[in-house]
């Protein structure tokens, strides 16, 4: 494994420079160029590079200004759109719908480098460019809205992105197989309009397939929009294609015209991942940024290892499912060790590696052996709400690549950011990568995401219920006691999700209460595209088992809910009081050591006192938002 010696083009000198005439694909992407692995704009660019084509980058062009769409002049086979590792939308504002005042895929962490439903913008801009251009759109953006989704920025039902778009292709899922299989295509001279066969891709058409038969046909657009009962059906037959092995094609109508999303793509092999993450990456972002202090995202992940992708956990306020996927594809232990090798001769490198993981990082393999040929089970999931009898609790392969890895010269610490999966650790009976977790692989620290402690809503968010998290507490904080070590157990909290009402919220509080937690920050839910949750929020019923569920939309009892997760804040005291008020529960309004305020309210200057440790139990740093836990860079930080 070896750095880069370039940075892909992104300007005619640069094309110059590297002696090349015309490039075959021109990246426009609505992120800072960092030419890194945990980028997928960096990742299809190699990859592309890899398999002899020429790439350039236009990276967050002035979307005002079609001339921006014009310095690396026209591809010759197409131009490929993403928006970059996160949706637009959920990059430019808060789950209170305020714009956030910093980027951090941007220069010196800026805002506005970057459009509103950037894949839309950019597509427009680059059709006015070059009118007949191929355009293929990708990522998270065009992956996560490429069916008719409910928005909740527009608080509408919005149409297929490749509608707006106006593309002429859109890659879903995981690209390097695909964009490859389509770059071969275009090569040997296939029209665009023609590629209606390649798996992990969509495409518009006046007319059905030759073998309908064998795709999934939805309502239509029309009746979506009109009927939520019409739209929990959509995504219900969307939501149980997704798997590579057994999913199936699905046809979804606007007007006189299809939407047809071919089949998922195939797992990449380990030797495809192996060579995905052994292409020569500068593993930093261009220089033409250091004047404004670089790209603030690299810092999270230059020295973060991706050992995986995928994700069988399925929690239904992640929308991994639709992107990755439930099957897990591997690297290498070599290749992941190279990797950590490589990451020593690195200037800036300072002994510790960020992680080695991925969506969540104890799911190394495969949920099961029958995957494989089988694929992901449709109506049952592997860990919810308990563990399938065939699932496999293993840790012995990823312990194996830690205590490698910790073992290589110049590597003081590796520790693990991408989060654990505390259900699935509590049921290995094997102690031995608990054991080295605390010991070796946490600073003080260990975070983990229960979300909530009330059955009704951990059922609708797909997460085990209180008893499991409590018995996993447990056993880490005997596990601290037994290794002398006085380490805190940092949960990660939700308000508001679909299925919590006050009832939950306040149950929620008498725990943090009782667990001597006081979150600093606290995540509300938010509504993004693709996930079950955001389905449940706009409909109100649970499309995969037809339940109404209660959701929480009135502002004031979100701020409620909220407000109670932090309720020692005195400047949440009157929303903490009117919730339990409102629900009935004066008894703990008080001075008992069970209430959670006094009587009057506490003086604005005062502020709760941070948890100092007390009894082995919880310290929080909690973020505000969930996009900080949902980045795509290969992962999520969902568990």
């Amino acid at each position: 494994m070896k750095l880069g010696r370039n940075f892909l083009p992104v300007s005619i000198e640069d094309m110059k420079k590297q002696s090349i005439d015309e490039l075959d694909f021109i990246i426009v992407t609505g992120d800072a160029y960092v030419d890194h692995p945990s980028f997928g704009t960096a990742i299809i660019g190699r990859t592309l590079e890899y398999n002899g084509y020429k790439v350039g980058i236009i990276p967050q062009p002035n979307w005002k200004d079609v001339e921006s769409f014009k310095v690396l002049g026209r591809p010759k086979l197409g131009f490929l759109v993403n928006s970059g590792n996160i949706d637009s939308m959920v990059n430019h504002y808060s789950v209170s719908k305020r714009k956030r005042k910093e980027d951090l895929y941007s220069p010196g962490g800026e805002p506005n480098h970057r459009p509103d439903r950037a894949v839309i913008v950019y597509c427009n801009m680059i059709r006015q460019a070059y009118k007949d251009v191929p355009i293929i759109i990708g990522g998270i953006e065009a992956s996560l809205r490429r069916f008719a989704h409910y928005d909740y920025w527009d608080d509408k039902i919005r149409r297929s992105i490749l509608l707006d778009s106006k593309a002429d292709l859109l890659i879903y899922g995981m690209g390097e197989k695909t964009i490859v299989q389509i770059a071969d295509l275009l090569k040997y001279g296939m029209n665009i309009k023609n590629l209606t066969h390649v798996r992990g891709t969509c495409y518009m058409s006046k007319d059905l397939p030759d073998n309908a038969k064998d795709y999934v046909i939805t309502p239509c657009f029309e009746d979506i929009e009109k009927s939520k009962s019409e739209y929990n059906e959509s995504y219900k037959l969307e939501y149980y294609e997704q798997d590579p092995v057994n999913g199936r094609g699905i046809i979804q109508q606007y007007g006189d015209r299809y939407l047809i999303a071919n089949r998922p793509q195939e797992p990449l092999t380990e030797e495809e991942m192996d060579i995905s993450y052994n292409l020569p990456y500068m593993r930093t972002y261009h220089p033409m940024y250091e004047e404004k202090g670089g790209i603030p995202a690299i810092r999270e992940v230059k020295f973060s290892i991706t050992s995986h992708r995928g994700c069988f956990g399925s929690c239904a306020f992640c929308a991994l499912t639709f992107h990755q996927g439930r099957i897990i594809q591997h690297r290498s232990e070599e290749s992941i060790v190279d990797e950590a090798k490589l990451l020593t001769t690195l200037n800036d490198f300072k002994g510790y590696i960020h992680d080695i993981g991925g969506p969540t990082a104890n799911f190394r393999n495969m949920a099961c052996k029958k995957q494989e040929t089988h694929g992901a089970c449709r109506n049952r999931q592997c860990m919810f709400p308990t563990p399938c009898k065939n699932l496999k609790v293993d840790h012995k392969d990823y312990l194996h690549i830690l205590r490698r890895v910790r073992a290589l010269p110049g590597i003081k610490k590796v520790f693990i950011r991408s989060g654990i999966r505390y259900d699935y650790l509590i049921h290995d009976k094997n102690m031995e990568f608990f054991n080295d977790l605390c010991k070796y692989h946490i600073s003080g620290q260990l975070k983990v995401a229960p979300e909530h402690i009330s059955d009704k809503v951990l059922l609708q968010m797909g997460k085990p219920s209180r008893e499991v998290y409590d018995r996993f507490s447990k056993k880490y904080f005997e596990i601290n006691k037994k290794i002398n070590k006085n380490q805190f157990l940092v949960p990660y909290l939700m308000s508001s999700h679909p299925g919590s009402d006050l009832k939950a919220a306040i149950e929620l509080s008498q725990y943090i209460k009782q667990m001597g937690h006081n979150p600093e920050q606290v995540q509300d839910f938010y509504p993004t595209p693709g996930s079950l949750a955001t389905t449940i929020y706009y409909t109100g019923i649970n499309p995969l088992t037809g339940e109404k569920v209660y959701v929480p939309k009135n502002p004031k009892e979100k701020a409620m809910q909220r407000a109670l997760l932090q309720f020692e804040v005195p400047e949440n005291y009157n929303l903490v009081k009117d919730a339990l008020l409102k629900a009935g529960r004066e008894d703990l309004i008080g001075n008992s050591k069970n209430c959670l305020i006094p009587f009057n309210a506490p003086s604005k200057k005062s502020s709760p006192k941070k948890y100092q440790g007390k009894n082995h139990k919880n310290s929080s740093s909690n973020k505000d938002s969930n996009s900080s836990r949902n980045k795509v860079k290969g992962k999520s930080k969902k568990h």
